[in-house]
């Protein structure tokens, strides 16, 4: 009996299915709701409309000309920011444009900028940005979708390694033609992050990087189309970059009353005071303040009494930043949380607080601190305990049983505060750390050493306190000073027990996270996940972040994301100001006054040089 003919009709009904259903997926895709738009935004409607003519909080009119300079710590050895090798000079990505822009207004929202429109399904599994055939390299060459294509392919494959672990999601880039690049993305994967993702890839010259190594740090010039190109480098000391006058893109929207210096400089030191000395005595013109000792006891120098140098204290309306100790989660010593939270009460902060920052600090006990939408506080209850519930076993109990971690007060008149190294000492105990006959601190005959990794003379007077507390608890304890070449390069290949560092936190927080907290960068050196630190539900909690599809969703996820790091002790919590404290010589403007920008003071981008108050300090012998 021939059996053959059922089974190929069946087979051919099998296919007809098949061929249907493909059909039917199709026109359901050809159906979805395609966006074209000038700008997007991770939640809601842009702010800006397709006409709108210039950002609100500049001054279309400012004028165009004189230095911006400022000053940066440590040193410098390549102009190349987007790879392992050497450090790279601050602001080295000012050479390079991208698809599209943000704006100080709105805190997930770009606009286009190389790009003229984008266009994307609802679903955001993908997007073609059309380009503007305006756009070009320094060189007078047009920048084109086969250069999108060659920065995305070179920064994943050669780039830094965060950047294979951030873009994983991009299924293809390709040029649909010479000024159209289509992204299609991983439809499971975090779409609103990926659609922002793509649209702020740095654009790369690929005929420039033909006969050059992308992988080596270099002092050359790199070619870009962006508003500024190098004027002069001298390794680890400057580096001036100048506002080319032929900038393809200076009358967009996006770019009006803003890049306004013919010149931004930036000045080395390897010193927090004597960058300060060098301020007074005008090496350059612009100071953020970061020192509270030198904010509330060193600005009453002449030029402050006299108005040449104006002091400011401006209100910061974003996260403050995640600044504090970080534990190296990869050594053995530091894998219970209880030892982490016992070398946490040896920092005292009120102490500090009040003989050494002149009270100026608040405590930090937030990842997103300075946000009372973005952190935890209280119980874990209502949506945000739902989200939490399936991650119970993987969690310390305190997650759910008590308030959001807040580091405890210790007592301001006293730095060895008694009843907070009880408590630390009790937790060692607890975790199996005894008290030798030689008064230190063993477990299965190890002794317990903590060595913080340290590369400016300035935090000798913070870290060192903290030393002598732990010296108390009997940890073999001390700073390593390191200069800041050797810091940069112990970061990156996480050689340390315990580093200070500090990330700004973003007001919409996303797929970046995985950056600092997930567990696939936990490994990867020169990533941001100094901490090392590998957790089921903080993976969860970020991918659950980075999907979100309503601002609400987002800041219930990131509540919860805070609630959780805070109970893991991965750091030891610092301080904040909620200000920015600037000092600068009276030769600037800016277009606000009392109301600076929420999500930023803008300095670079939309303050301008007076030639008019320059001249009056010249002319006084001042400037």
């Amino acid at each position: 009996m021939d059996r053959t003919g059922p089974l190929r009709a069946l087979a051919c009904l099998i296919a007809l299915g098949l061929a249907l259903a493909a059909a039917n997926l199709a026109h359901a895709e050809s159906h979805e709701t395609v966006v074209t738009s000038h700008g997007i935004s991770s939640f809601g409607e842009l702010k800006y409309g397709p006409d709108f003519e210039h950002w609100d909080y500049v001054n279309p009119d400012a004028p165009k000309g004189g230095t911006f300079s400022t000053w940066a710590f440590g040193t410098f050895d390549s102009l190349t920011p987007y790879t392992l090798k050497g450090n790279p000079a601050a602001l080295s990505s000012i050479f390079y444009d991208t698809l599209m822009t943000g704006n100080l207004d709105e805190p997930d929202a770009m606009y286009g900028l190389v790009a003229e429109s984008v266009e994307y399904p609802e679903s955001r599994e993908w997007a073609i940005f059309n380009m503007r055939p305006e756009a070009m390299f320094r060189d007078g060459t047009p920048v084109t979708a086969d250069d999108v294509v060659f920065s995305y392919d070179i920064l994943v494959t050669e780039g830094r390694p965060s950047y294979r672990i951030a873009l994983k999601d991009f299924e293809t880039v390709e040029a649909l033609d010479t000024h159209r690049v289509k992204f299609t993305f991983n439809p499971d994967g975090p779409t609103r992050e990926l659609l922002m993702s793509a649209a702020g890839l740095p654009i790369l010259s690929r005929a420039y990087y033909e006969g050059r190594d992308f992988g080596e740090s270099s002092l050359e010039p790199p070619m870009g189309s962006g508003q500024y190109t190098l004027k002069s480098v001298d390794a680890g000391r400057s580096v001036t970059y100048e506002r080319r006058e032929d900038y393809w893109g200076r009358d967009l929207p996006v770019n009006i009353g803003q890049s306004n210096f013919d010149e931004i400089k930036i000045e080395y030191f390897a010193d927090y005071t004597t960058a300060f000395e060098a301020f007074k005595g005008g090496a350059y013109l612009f100071r953020e303040e970061f020192q509270s000792k030198i904010w509330a006891t060193s600005y009453n120098f002449p030029a402050v009494e006299d108005g040449t140098v104006v002091v400011e204290q401006l209100p910061d309306g974003r996260p403050s930043g995640t600044q504090g100790f970080w534990f190296n989660l990869r050594r053995d010593k530091f894998q219970d949380p209880r030892v982490r939270e016992a070398i946490g009460m040896a920092f005292n902060f009120e102490w500090s607080n009040e003989s050494l920052f002149y009270g100026l600090y608040s405590r930090t006990d937030s990842f997103w601190e300075n946000s009372e939408t973005l952190q935890a506080a209280g119980m874990a209850e209502g949506s945000e305990l739902e989200l939490l519930e399936p991650y119970r076993d993987v969690l310390p109990a305190t997650v759910f049983e008590e308030e959001a971690f807040t580091p405890a007060v210790s007592s301001a008149a006293d730095l060895a505060d008694r009843r907070a190294l009880r408590r630390a000492g009790s937790l060692l105990e607890e975790a199996g750390w005894e008290v030798g006959d030689d008064g230190f601190r063993y477990k299965d005959g190890q002794r317990l050493q903590i060595s913080v990794l340290n590369d400016s003379p300035s935090f000798d007077r913070i870290i060192n306190p903290m030393i002598d507390n732990l010296k108390r608890l009997g940890i073999e304890a001390d700073a390593t000073r390191v200069d800041s070449a050797e810091a940069q390069e112990r970061e990156k290949t996480f050689d340390y027990d315990i580093v200070t560092q500090r990330f700004a936190m973003s007001s919409t927080p996303g797929d970046e996270l995985r950056g600092i907290f997930g567990s696939e960068t936990a490994n990867v050196e020169g990533s941001n996940n100094v901490a090392g630190l590998q957790n089921a539900a903080v993976d969860g909690l970020i991918e659950t972040i980075a999907k979100a599809e309503t601002r609400e969703e987002l800041t219930v996820a990131v509540r919860a994301l805070d609630r959780v790091l805070r109970s893991l002790h991965i750091w030891v919590p610092q301080w904040y100001n909620p200000t920015h404290n600037i000092a600068y010589y009276d030769v600037f403007e800016r277009p606000y006054d009392d109301n600076p920008p929420r999500y930023g003071m803008g300095e670079l981008g939309i303050w301008w040089y007076s030639e008019e108050k320059a001249e009056a300090l010249r002319a006084a012998g001042k400037l």
